[in-house]
């Protein structure tokens, strides 16, 4: 069993950066591949989106692909207060705010991330727009 008692350890928590920011770079230069290698390929994976709830790898790497230019240039963001945090050496969190460029709106990202024999996957990601006004 996984020692989860070892909260922030420095080696996850950089590598689960690292991870989370190449995930980060594909969502800003819409590069379907990154996107896909970033979630664990698996039907019990799921992305709950501000509009689409997604389940299994296949669903969310469908949803990618459809993404027309114009979608992805209205999705355009800058990301404010994220906070990482590891438990043990193998399984770990990434939260953020994050701000659309085009309006303005806010909005939140939770992801639950899992070391693999390939690396860091997302098991688990939430996605909502914070309520206007």
């Amino acid at each position: 069993m996984p020692d989860v008692t070892e909260i922030n350890n420095p080696e996850a928590v950089a590598e689960l950066r690292a991870a989370f920011e190449r995930y980060d770079r594909g969502l800003e230069e819409n590069d379907v591949q990154v996107l896909d290698d970033s979630f664990w390929d698996d039907t019990r994976t799921l992305r709950y989106g501000v509009a689409e709830n997604l389940y299994g790898h296949a669903q969310i790497a469908a949803f990618r692909a459809a993404r027309t230019p114009a979608e992805h240039k209205q999705r355009a963001r800058r990301l404010e207060n994220t906070i990482i945090t590891t438990f043990g050496r193998d399984f770990g969190v990434a939260n953020t705010e994050y701000v659309l460029l085009a309006s303005g709106r806010r909005g939140r990202q939770s992801q639950s991330w899992v070391r693999f024999p390939d690396g860091w996957k997302v098991v688990a990601a939430h996605v909502s727009l914070m309520a206007e006004g």
